[in-house]
């Protein structure tokens, strides 16, 4: 199924018209100025330049902008987003067209059918980043393998649910014959559930990038016959009842002043009714449902409301067996943004069953 799925990937942009141009003798207020009236700019010579431009431009709006509280920090990133699309960098025969820059191996791999054309700068950093997690693996605390996440597909940065996750299933009782990983990401949860002895995990995903990748990751392994994939929304095509449901939703409800919403990070309105009423169909009897969720939205005033806590107080279909609290890890060093309300997050694991 994931040979037909299209991949979310950077839109090439074709330009017809004269395009400014930077490099490191263009003046550059002039060209943040041309930014600001809506206008694409070229970075051309090394790929050190469009560094040092996105360098200016943070710096131009940390001066203009405040960027203090976490609205304040989201309005800065949209407006940063909004202007750093605009610097471009063109792409020739799959390489970038600037000396110095880094080899990218998603520009063969997503585009095979174009081999010039234009990308943001922020993008092609984008998907340096993710050439670089996907060659190289990332290590987890809680499996023995490295994960290779595929471009445009969440992976757990921080572990400090995957570790609750992991504690849970060793103290977890219950049969293991079938599992449901809801919004699979990079696999971690399913890996985690074969690790403890689950024969089969039943996962799906709104990303074509999950599928396709983990059906690449997996291959003709063992685990390509323990987990199957679906392409869908909730629950996708599964319709046969299991003994554990497992989801880690986005922590953050859906707010409309940014422009591009990430379905991993944000939640409408409707993603936790719509949820816990296919998960009353879909669980057995006796089987758990386990989320894992974090006081992120709370605790930065983004909202008051809980959506674990209110089904569980108004939703009438499930009840609560547990709920596990870790503090999170402090912020990296290496993290610029101010995380002043990282001392205080926690993440979560719910663990209902049906009332």
């Amino acid at each position: 199924m994931s040979k037909d799925l299209e991949v979310n990937k950077p839109e090439p942009i074709v330009s017809e018209k004269q395009l400014a141009l930077f490099n490191i003798s263009t003046d550059v207020k002039l060209t943040i100025r041309t930014l600001e009236a809506g206008k694409p700019v070229l970075i051309t010579a090394f790929y050190s330049n469009g560094l040092l431009l996105l360098k200016e431009l943070d710096k131009h709006l940390k001066r203009r902008l405040p960027n203090k509280s976490f609205q304040e920090q989201r309005a800065f990133r949209s407006q940063y987003h909004k202007l750093s699309n605009l610097i471009l960098i063109e792409i020739v025969d799959h390489k970038l067209a600037v000396k110095k820059a880094p080899s990218i191996g998603w520009l063969e791999k997503l585009y095979p059918e174009t081999s010039d054309f234009l990308l943001s700068f922020a993008q092609v950093q984008g998907l340096n980043s993710a050439w670089q997690w996907y060659q190289n693996g990332i290590l987890t605390p809680v499996l023995r393998n490295k994960i290779h996440p595929y471009y445009g597909t969440y992976f757990p940065t921080r572990f400090d649910h995957l570790i609750l996750f992991d504690n849970w299933l060793k103290h977890y009782e219950g049969p293991k014959k079938s599992a449901m990983d809801v919004g699979i990401g990079c696999g971690v949860l399913s890996f985690q559930m074969i690790k403890h002895g689950f024969q089969k995990v039943f996962g799906t995903d709104t990303n074509p990038n999950a599928i396709v990748g983990l059906t690449e990751f997996m291959g003709d392994t063992k685990l390509s016959r323990k987990i199957e994939l679906d392409f869908g929304n909730l629950f996708g095509k599964w319709e046969k009842q299991t003994e554990l449901i497992v989801f880690n939703p986005p922590w953050l409800p859906k707010s409309h002043d940014l422009n591009r919403m990430d379905e991993a990070i944000y939640y409408n309105e409707n993603l936790f009714p719509d949820f816990f009423s296919a998960a009353k169909q879909l669980l057995l009897p006796n089987g758990k449902l386990v989320l894992l969720f974090s006081n992120l939205a709370q605790i930065t005033d983004v909202t008051k409301e809980h959506p674990i806590e209110k089904e569980l107080a108004e939703g009438g279909r499930f009840k609560l067996l547990n709920c596990f609290k870790r503090t999170v890890k402090a912020a990296s060093d290496k993290t610029k943004r101010d995380q002043h309300w990282r001392s205080s997050e926690k993440v979560e694991l719910w663990e209902l069953t049906h009332k």
